[in-house]
């Protein structure tokens, strides 16, 4: 059996400021401390900033703070400074530094005592920006620190109005003194065309117009990690079915399209919205529902534990979807950013107090639950960043699991509405895609990744009159479509 990622069950020689663990690092995390340490060597400015690329699962977490911890032993680096954007996440950082025995605290307005690092959200750091400057920045001043963006693709940045972007502006501003700013992303890339901190950017031609590529200094395709066996294949189910349009009981007027096949841009989007609804008159979302179940229920023959998540429209129908899931027995737990106790209900989850978990905004950057092993995605969002960020919540791997799994590990499942921009996603969701910058004048020419136009140029089988089958895919990079199940 291979050897796991990280033996964490004791401490080596302390021979620096925090004793190391004895641990075996990933291949990727050990080329990411080399690259920091070789560009803290260079001192340059175009060293400053660092990106790295690397989907759920990786350890970007644990990646980071072993960079870190490293370099502090090396005599390179004497405090760390976190950045994110969810209270979620920023738990997992406090959990995973106290692993390695690092010191780490949220700020409080002050830098006491023998601290290793602090962790900030980006919205603490926006609003109390003239503060940090005032009391955090002259703590750092004569210290060699590091600044962490997680998730930092969030940290727009806006030439024309750096207020706009009042996360990225902030951290902008309060790492400029750092001697590495650090970003960390699973999803590199903005649908509003900006560019974003700790990112280089590089300029070049494409179709005779000039633009800028965001370049991370190290990417972690899910292909590879999955080839490791740190993280599960996805196995996709996508359930096609015909759409009618027009008025009842007015002859000539009702057309049906097919939801796989629909290229016309205003059709595609009404069929999407209407193969998501549950009462629909082609059942396309109750059939998935109920695949859904059967899968994870064949799933739980060998992973007991196992659990599911549905990502939905909205409140509303995040509701209906859960009281289906209960009159079938299940049991549920409903999360929604207005709900006050949806924090409570996402940790019961993950302990496996519940069977699926249905939410609308909540699980996507940040939520860690390797019980999950089913998604349905029944939601008109079909931008590439949601759809991976919500079907990666079902690749990670635990301990007790990995144990138990050959290499490659037992697949996950996705079910979704057969709507070709998903497909589209799905064919590449475990590859590494640019994020090309591009001009007004550039848009037209050369569509950018998870657009309309670049997807629907990936070949599609029309299904003709068998709509309403599955269209199935599987393997980590989703070759052509292996088959179809009624």
């Amino acid at each position: 059996m291979l050897m796991p990622s990280f033996d964490l069950g004791g401490t080596g020689a302390a021979q620096g400021p925090t004793p190391l663990p004895r641990l075996q690092p990933r291949d990727w995390q050990n080329r990411l401390i080399q690259l920091l340490r070789v560009r803290l060597v260079a001192a340059g400015p175009a060293g400053q900033d660092v990106l790295i690329h690397a989907g759920p699962g990786a350890g970007k977490t644990l990646g980071a703070l072993l960079s870190f911890q490293r370099l502090q032993h090396e005599g390179r680096l004497d405090r760390f400074l976190v950045f994110c954007h969810r209270t979620t996440i920023g738990r997992q950082w406090l959990a995973a530094a106290a692993r390695l025995g690092l010191t780490m605290r949220e700020w409080e307005g002050s830098w006491e005592g023998q601290c290793d690092g602090l962790l900030i959200s980006y919205q603490a750091a926006a609003r109390q920006r003239r503060q940090l400057e005032r009391d955090l920045l002259p703590a750092l001043d004569q210290r060699r620190w590091l600044a962490i963006a997680d998730e930092v693709h969030h940290l727009g940045l806006d030439p024309d109005e750096p207020e706009a972007t009042a996360w990225g502006h902030a951290f902008s501003i309060l790492s400029t003194g750092a001697r590495l700013r650090l970003g960390l992303s699973g999803t590199p890339f903005r649908a509003d065309n900006l560019a974003f901190c700790a990112a280089r950017r590089l300029r070049e031609e494409d179709n005779g117009v000039v633009v800028e590529r965001i370049v991370p200094d190290l990417c972690v395709e899910p292909r590879l990690l999955i080839m490791a066996g740190d993280v599960r294949p996805l196995e996709f189910r996508f359930q096609d079915g015909w759409v009618e349009h027009g008025r009842p009981g007015r002859a000539g007027e009702r057309e049906a399209s097919p939801v796989s096949s629909e290229l016309r841009e205003s059709w595609r989007a009404r069929n999407l919205r209407r193969a998501i609804r549950l009462g629909d008159g082609g059942g396309i979302a109750l059939r998935l529902l109920l695949q859904a179940r059967r899968r994870l229920e064949r799933v739980r023959l060998e992973h007991p534990g196992a659990g599911g998540l549905v990502i939905a429209r909205d409140i509303e129908h995040a509701g209906k979807i859960a009281r289906l899931l209960e009159g079938e027995g299940d049991r549920v737990h409903l999360v929604h950013s207005q709900d006050p106790e949806a924090a409570g209900r996402l940790a019961a989850f993950q302990a496996g107090e519940a069977d699926w978990l249905v939410s609308i905004d909540m699980c996507a950057e940040g939520f860690d639950a390797p019980r999950l092993r089913v998604v349905a995605y029944l939601t008109t969002v079909v931008t590439r960043s949601r759809f991976v960020q919500a079907i990666t919540r079902a690749v990670r791997m635990d301990a007790g699991r990995a144990e138990l799994e050959a290499i490659p590990r037992q697949p996950s499942y996705v079910f979704a509405p057969a709507d070709p921009l998903l497909i589209g996603h799905a064919r590449s969701w475990s590859l590494s895609e640019p994020y090309v910058i591009r001009t007004q004048a550039s848009e037209a020419a050369a569509p950018g990744p998870g657009s309309t136009a670049a997807d629907l140029r990936l070949p599609l089988q029309a299904l003709a009159d068998d709509a309403g089958a599955v269209i199935r895919m599987n393997g980590p990079q989703l070759p052509d479509f292996l088959g179809r199940a009624g």
